[in-house]
Formats: structure tokens, sequence, C-alpha cells
């Protein structure tokens, strides 16, 4: 199934603003079973949503490669690590190792599919964190990958109605 990545971004930037104000409203002032709520809407979201259909995260995002990620994919790719960060990976501003370029070099452009999946790094495994932690603990996250995800973005729409309904 082909998933139109522009039209996503058009329909995001009309509507993240909206989304932004409601996920400050959840943080300020949650509703009673908010991580019940969550669960059962991430559920649903991920009955509608291929990953490789869309993959926009590999194409515009970078994980936060820790030493033990860096150790298990150098190991997987037959290099050492110091090898493996000199070719793939810089340390950002926040002194986190990410990407040099994106979209992510381990991602197939044309079936989306990561060539080191089974070893992916943790950031990428439990992308996009929907529930990781306590919702209002994680809002900042979701008011960022709604930008990039359209599971976020579904599950955020979602929530709207079921709070709105509450």
């Amino acid at each position: 199934m082909a998933f139109n990545l522009r039209a996503y971004k058009k329909t995001m930037l009309l509507n993240r603003s909206s989304f932004r104000r409601f996920l400050t409203k959840l943080e300020k002032t949650p509703p009673r079973r908010l991580d019940q709520l969550a669960v059962e809407t991430d559920v649903e979201v991920w009955k509608e949503t291929d990953c490789l259909a869309c993959a926009n995260c590999c194409k515009t995002m970078s994980p936060t490669f820790t030493p033990a990620d860096m150790k298990r994919i150098a190991n997987h790719l037959e290099m050492g690590v110091e090898d493996f960060k000199k070719k793939w990976l810089y340390k950002d501003r926040n002194g986190d190792w990410v990407n040099k370029n994106q979209p992510c070099q381990f991602l197939n452009l044309k079936d989306n599919k990561c060539s080191i999946y089974e070893v992916r790094p943790a950031d990428c495994s439990g992308f996009p964190h929907h529930t990781k932690r306590r919702m209002v603990d994680y809002i900042h996250v979701f008011k960022q990958n709604v930008e990039y995800c359209p599971a976020t973005y579904k599950l955020v729409e979602k929530m709207i109605e079921k709070v709105k309904t509450k």
C-alpha cells in the first residue's frame, strides 16, 4: 500500500498547532485513565498503520545510538566501534551519537526496510514511543513525533475524539 508522504505533511501542517494545544492541555490536566486510553488507542492505530509504506522516521530523523547499540551494530557489520562511529555517526550538540546522513544509511529506499533490523538501535525499535512511559511524562515526544510519524498523528487524532466524548 503506497503512502502519500506529501499529503501527510500538508495535513500535519494544517493540524499541528491544534494537536500541540491538545497535547499541552493533556499535560496540564490529564483525564482519568489517560494511560489506559493511550494504550487502547495505540492498539487501534497499529491495526491501520504500515510502517513500511512510510519510513518517514528513517528518512528524516536519526536515532540516538547508545554504546550498546554501537557495539552490537559494529559487530553485526564486522567492524570496530570506532570505525563504525567514524564512518556513520557524529556527536550532536547534546553529546549524543547520531547519524551523519539522512535518510538513514541502513534504510533501503526501494522497500523501506532496514538492513540491520535485527540489531537496530533501541531508539528505532521503540519508535514512536507511544506507550514507553506514562503519557503525561512523554507528551514532549508526542509533540515532536506528530510531525514525522503518521502513527503518532493518528494516535493524537483519535485521542482528541476520545477525550472529547468522555
